[in-house]
């Protein structure tokens, strides 16, 4: 468990093109796909934060084993969200193993907390994403693409793998759905009624029961 006082350091240091790194993450594969990509350092004082953006964004990491051994990291995710006003991405692990896991995450993560949440198959893939991330900031300098007002060309993909996820809703349907409700957070609070006239009855039906069962 992190023992720290704060949950979050508000004012990290990097600069742009830059990533703070959590001091756990040295020799791991996410930093070892850094190499000669970006520039990073090594900090043990980012609290429950694995990694720190230039643009004020903190990014978590949710594990298989994280997942599978119990709900320790919802509470470090509640800590998080309640003691900052950074905009937070959380990179989950989805796995073989931890599938059966991810639909439970992704609704909290979501829905219930208001975060991006991001699908990753590895720490590889995790750092290729990382590395995206920090490409992404350097071309909009000054501007955070994960703002909740904006519309976010990283975080879209989460949002379509999410909304796919849905018995019926392909993808010529999720563009569609996302044309008219382009946020989890309205599409969730949408009636049957006002769904069914982007994809009828039956998958209106789906979607609704999607984001009310348990």
């Amino acid at each position: 468990m992190d023992n720290i006082g704060t949950p979050v350091r508000e004012r990290a240091a990097a600069s742009y093109g830059h990533v703070l790194v959590k001091e756990k993450w040295r020799g791991s594969a996410i930093a070892q796909g850094f190499q000669g990509k970006i520039k990073f350092i090594f900090e043990d004082g980012l609290g429950l934060v694995d990694f720190h953006l230039s643009n004020q964004t903190c990014v978590m990491y949710i594990s298989e084993t994280d997942m599978v051994i119990g709900n320790n990291y919802k509470r470090k995710l509640v800590r998080i969200r309640n003691a900052t006003s950074l905009r937070g991405i959380v990179l989950v692990e989805k796995t073989r193993i931890s599938e059966q896991y991810f639909q439970s995450v992704q609704k909290f993560v979501v829905l219930e907390l208001g975060m991006t949440l991001l699908p990753v198959a590895s720490q590889t893939e995790a750092s290729r994403l990382l590395i995206q991330l920090v490409h992404e900031e350097s071309k909009e300098h000054g501007h955070n693409p994960f703002r909740r007002k904006g519309r976010s060309k990283l975080a879209e993909p989460a949002v379509l793998a999410m909304v796919q996820q849905i018995p019926g809703v392909g993808k010529v349907k999720v563009l569609a759905l996302l044309q008219q409700f382009p946020s989890i957070h309205q599409l969730s609070n949408t009636t049957t009624e006002e769904l069914e006239v982007v994809v009828g009855r039956t998958i209106a039906q789906q979607i609704r029961t999607f984001f009310i069962q348990t």
